[in-house]
């Protein structure tokens, strides 16, 4: 959970920043010198260490470049080199190279250093749960840079997304209904959905949730597709075996999910998967709507719903008026 430091400015931290090698992918502060905690003051806060974490894409790189400007943080292993410290890293403990109580512009920090893919596997495995665990409290974000395994939208995409899968495929979208519908439902109720929605995101590991911002992103790599994809409800991971399998190979429908996961296209399939669902469902119940309400009722009701798909057609400017 991200949230702001108790009085803090930023410009400690921009000048601590400062004093690293810069390529680095996200840097957060956390613990006691950061936030008040219950029984510490203020004037506690300034003496306590601050702890902070950096995740690099290259660690060995990362080090090397550390190891000449900051040689003296480094423990005895500085003399192994940047090999090995980047070993010890990433083969023994929690992924994680600690730096502790260092000097830094008159405070003393402690820093550690992990790689960015180890950084995503656990937050998405959990697999130590040392630094996904830190990022279950409150944590003040530094520095985070685009990662291409993440795709960012904002809430609003979410939420028409969201709004739009019961009628994905529905024949009604094509001649009965509004075409504007959905962004209706989504434009005046934005705070209903958060309200509906934010924890989940939260508590989601694949999604980082910026909601001052309005703003998500979510784990696109074929690992994190594939948690999302086995997430997914059983009926609509048996529509999306049935696009992929061929007839007659029977595969499990893990292995499915596994290859669509590796797919570009696979946001696409899921796409097919519910629309063929609501399709379907949309079909039998319009069907089934005539025999219960009636003929006369069913013309009446459609002709409404003609009418306002019509209102919806002549409220959209035309292309030539946008541009």
């Amino acid at each position: 959970m991200t949230i702001p430091a108790l009085n803090h400015t930023g410009v400690l931290y921009r000048r601590i920043l400062s004093q690293f090698p810069q390529d680095i992918s996200l840097a957060f502060a956390y613990g006691s010198g950061v936030f008040k905690q219950q029984g510490t003051d203020q004037g506690q806060m300034g003496k306590n260490m601050l702890d902070f974490v950096f995740a690099v894409d290259d660690p060995v790189t990362w080090h090397t470049m550390n190891l000449l400007q900051n040689r003296k943080h480094y423990s005895i292993l500085k003399m192994l080199g940047p090999t090995t410290i980047s070993a010890v890293q990433n083969e023994h403990g929690a992924s994680v190279y600690y730096n502790t109580l260092v000097p830094v512009d008159g405070r003393i920090i402690k820093y550690g250093v992990i790689g960015t893919q180890s950084l995503i596997d656990d937050l998405m495995h959990w697999k130590t749960m040392y630094v996904a665990g830190r990022l279950h409290k409150p944590v003040k974000m530094l520095l985070q840079n685009e990662n291409g395994k993440l795709q960012s939208f904002t809430e609003e995409d979410l939420f028409l997304q969201i709004a739009g899968l019961s009628y994905a495929g529905d024949f009604r979208m094509v001649i009965g209904e509004d075409k504007s519908k959905v962004a209706n439902i989504v434009k005046d109720n934005i705070q209903h959905f958060r309200i509906l929605y934010s924890n989940i995101l939260r508590d989601c590991p694949q999604v980082v949730y910026k909601s001052q911002q309005g703003k998500l992103e979510v784990d696109k790599s074929p690992e994190g597709q594939f948690i999302q994809l086995m997430a997914l409800p059983r009926t609509l991971q048996q529509r999306i075996t049935k696009l992929v399998d061929p007839p007659g190979k029977n595969r499990d429908v893990e292995e499915i999910l596994l290859q669509v996961a590796q797919d570009p296209d696979c946001g696409a399939v899921v796409q097919q998967g519910i629309s063929s669902i609501v399709k379907s469902s949309s079909i039998t119940q319009s069907i089934k709507g005539i025999a219960t309400a009636g003929l006369w009722k069913t013309v009446s009701y459609s002709s409404k719903k003609l009418m306002k798909m019509w209102k919806g057609w002549r409220r959209k400017p035309s292309v030539s008026q946008m541009s």
